[in-house]
């Protein structure tokens, strides 16, 4: 049971990320790419979960989980707002990081190996540097940038910031709990996963200001097709500089 969870969140998270990355390729929006990694990287960390409810824990399933559960998926949520906000300093710096957090993961040694059928924990079997330094500080700073990026534009676009930190919270939550196993990680990996896409793409969306300024526009300033229809059916009159009909 635990395993068909994990696996059916992998693949709703995965299935999320291919909708996310089909509307970056129609929109080209940068922030839709870097969000599409992270539910990606989720469900990765997903099918983690999934091979080692099914086989057991080893050390190629942990560094998995940890390389993009534990490295990856909070920091591209964190690129992806900043990226929405205007900010396209975050997309090198992302890159930059995902290649560190790619090397750590594959080189960091274990201090023991890793076993068993419940989800191992990072401090039993790494070193606090550089690889858990590496990922608090990468979680912390993509955390921060979502729920900054979502406090300062809440006003435009509520319902999609509620939605992302309500999606971070349950994210952190499932971190919290995973002590409890597979089943109840899984659970909240999918949970997280529908508010996170969610917040994506009412993210997106033109905010609602813009929305109602666009629909007033047409009403505003004359009619430009108004004096050729008039004079078409013949009842044309000049003015002159005083509005003096002659």
């Amino acid at each position: 049971m635990e395993t068909l969870l994990a696996f059916a969140a992998a693949l709703l998270a995965l299935r999320l990320a291919g909708d996310l990355a089909g509307r970056y390729r129609a929109r080209r929006a940068p922030a839709l790419a870097a969000w599409s990694a992270s539910l990606a990287a989720y469900a990765i960390a997903a099918g983690a979960l999934a091979w080692g409810a099914a086989a057991g824990w080893d050390d190629r399933a942990f560094r998995v989980y940890y390389l993009f559960g534990g490295l990856l998926t909070a920091p591209l949520l964190g690129v992806g707002s900043l990226l929405l906000a205007g900010r396209r300093l975050a997309a090198p710096v992302g890159l930059v990081y995902v290649g560190l957090a790619i090397g750590v993961a594959l080189a960091a040694p274990l201090t023991s190996p890793v076993t068993g059928s419940s989800i191992p924990q990072a401090q039993e079997h790494l070193e606090l540097f550089p690889a858990r330094v590496v990922a608090i500080a990468g979680n912390a700073a993509g955390t921060v940038a979502v729920v900054a990026v979502a406090l300062v534009t809440l006003r435009r676009r509520p319902l999609a910031n509620v939605l992302l930190l309500a999606g971070v919270a349950v994210a952190a939550a499932g971190s919290a709990v995973a002590g409890l196993g597979e089943a109840e990680t899984a659970a909240f990996v999918a949970a997280a996963a529908l508010l996170l896409y969610g917040g994506f793409v009412a993210s997106t969306r033109p905010p609602r200001d813009d929305r109602v300024g666009n629909r007033r526009a047409p009403l505003e300033g004359p009619d430009p097709l108004t004096e050729e229809t008039r004079s078409r059916g013949g009842c044309s009159t000049r003015r002159d500089a005083r509005g003096r009909a002659r």
